[in-house]
């Protein structure tokens, strides 16, 4: 019995063979709103605040890293990530933690200095973290919130070498010069401490 010739060419073959071992990273990706940039904390979303928000920077070369700033947003999850993406707003944060679920996503690179904490000493300095919230609001600080918070504070003070301290994990109300009250009297230090360092 004669075997039928295959309908694909071996020059077709080989063509797209050779397409496909060109990297991926030089075809234009098809996904929408898809992401390429990498993320410091693992499992954590890339959602690039505005490069007109923040400083390009090298750090802990350039400075030296010394505290993790906690925050509160004061607005919600997608409200939040819409500031920090507005060129106009000249404001942004590191890491923004999702209430509901403690799902964190990035807006600043950790080398680069995301404007926070309103002091540019300590935004060199530090890495800002907001919370999904309100600081007269305590439902919006869940269990989910908390717990992956945390374990974002711990990678950060590990990777940096910091102290698992409120002396080097303090609130945007503890910068000099601030006239924010954030996290608030219903932020629970004691527990958020101990859950940095079990983490």
């Amino acid at each position: 019995m004669e075997r039928a010739r295959p309908t694909t060419s071996r020059r077709r073959f080989l063509k797209g063979a050779a397409l496909a071992a060109v990297p991926y990273a030089l075809l234009p990706d098809t996904r929408a709103g898809a992401q390429t940039q990498a993320v410091d904390y693992p499992g954590a979303e890339w959602q690039p605040a505005s490069t007109s928000n923040y400083t390009v920077s090298n750090r802990p070369t350039s400075y030296p890293l010394d505290y993790v700033v906690i925050h509160v947003t004061q607005e919600t999850y997608p409200d939040a990530l819409s500031i920090f993406q507005n060129p106009a707003k000249q404001v942004s944060i590191h890491y923004l933690v999702r209430s509901a679920d403690g799902h964190v996503a990035q807006c600043v690179r950790e080398k680069d200095i995301a404007w926070h904490a309103g002091n540019w000493d300590y935004n060199t300095r530090s890495i800002g973290i907001e919370h999904e919230g309100w600081v007269d609001q305590p439902a919006y600080f869940t269990d989910a919130l908390y717990e992956q918070s945390a374990r974002l504070t711990a990678a950060i003070c590990t990777k940096y070498g910091l102290p698992k301290d409120r002396a080097h994990i303090i609130g945007h109300y503890e910068v000099p010069g601030t006239d924010h009250t954030d996290p608030g009297p219903n932020w629970d230090w004691t527990r958020y401490i101990r859950l940095v360092n079990f983490a």
